[in-house]
């Protein structure tokens, strides 16, 4: 039989889905138990690698953007940046647009991770069935990545394939990024292994608004969220569009059961960023507030100015991948004018 990728969903989360309209379930003083996930180690330090020249290819170039080594993608349909520390995109401006990607100007340097823009979390999501000897949101995010391939299609849509150190034997990771009149960033996981393996991930978007506390995002009604402030030990259900203000000024939830498609409505900014997801049954919702200020130098009053809406395989939404499988994480990002 061909080897098959599943996903595990904890029994309550199936029960609040069938009851959307109800309360809250009972809180469990100890938090709630996701599904089992593959502890990893720390892997050694790799040595270094000696880089590949650039692929020639119209519209991709080496660049230094905002302090950081970097390769741009220049396509008719609009322009992105992504950075080789941690294979983290910094920027995508779509044709006569501003930029859908919050970068914070204060972020800080290698080997420190990137803040903004879209970090790569793999292959566990926060600290998600590992312990604390583990770095925060997996071990390639402060990795430098590599150029596997880039193309050019006809119409001027340009692909690039890059790939981290193998940090986890048995398990390789390629990104593709595709910049045309979208931005498509796909995260496709493969296990080598003999085992099943299983992990979590997100693709951490900070997407760029006028006030966080008046934009609004749709898709997200009825879907079943936790709240990591109370350990994840209730389960709630979405009542209407989403908003930072309606969640008190600041948020962290894992919501499952979503559909994958979802509307981020800004007023302020004059338009509404369109997020389509694949390989995912979960969306993080991530905006610390005014709090930032106090305890995130690398934020600080930033926050009025992003919303986290993280394409992800987290909480309940554990990817089981066996032997010889593949599991691919992605989204579709479009904009449209209010």
């Amino acid at each position: 039989m061909a080897a098959r990728t599943t996903r595990v969903a904890g029994t309550c989360l199936l029960l609040a889905a069938a009851v959307a309209a109800c309360a809250p379930m009972p809180t469990r003083k100890s938090g709630h138990a996701f599904p089992p996930h593959t502890a990893f180690v720390l892997p050694a330090a790799a040595a270094p690698v000696a880089e590949a020249p650039l692929p020639q290819v119209e519209g991709l170039s080496r660049v230094t953007f905002a302090g950081f080594d970097a390769l741009r993608l220049e396509a008719p349909g609009g322009a992105a940046v992504v950075a080789l520390f941690g294979g983290h995109l910094l920027s995508w401006v779509p044709r006569g647009g501003q930029d859908v990607l919050w970068l914070s100007p204060d972020t800080a340097r290698p080997p420190q991770p990137i803040r903004g823009g879209v970090p790569v979390l793999w292959p566990y999501f926060s600290r998600q069935g590992q312990t604390a000897a583990l770095p925060a949101h997996g071990l390639v995010r402060t990795l430098r990545w590599r150029v596997v391939e880039a193309t050019r299609a006809p119409d001027g849509t340009l692909t690039l394939v890059l790939a981290p150190p193998q940090p986890v034997p048995g398990l390789a990771l390629r990104m593709t990024l595709r910049v045309g009149q979208a931005l498509e960033q796909t995260l496709t996981t493969l296990n080598t292994g003999t085992t099943p393996v299983r992990f979590t991930q997100a693709l951490h978007s900070y997407y760029r608004v006028g006030d966080a506390m008046q934009v609004r995002v749709d898709g997200l009604q009825e879907a079943t969220y936790r709240n990591k402030a109370e350990g994840f030990a209730t389960a709630y259900v979405q009542q209407g569009p989403w908003s930072l203000a309606a969640a008190g000024g600041q948020v962290d939830r894992i919501y499952t059961g979503t559909d994958g498609h979802y509307v981020l409505d800004d007023p302020v900014l004059d338009r509404r960023i369109v997020l389509d997801t694949t390989g995912s049954h979960s969306l993080v919702t991530w905006n610390p507030g005014v709090a930032a200020q106090a305890r995130s130098p690398d934020i600080g009053s930033g926050w009025r100015h992003y919303v986290c809406l993280e394409t992800a395989n987290a909480g309940d939404d554990v990817v089981v991948l066996a032997p010889g499988a593949r599991h691919r994480l992605g989204y579709r990002v479009t904009v449209q004018q209010r």
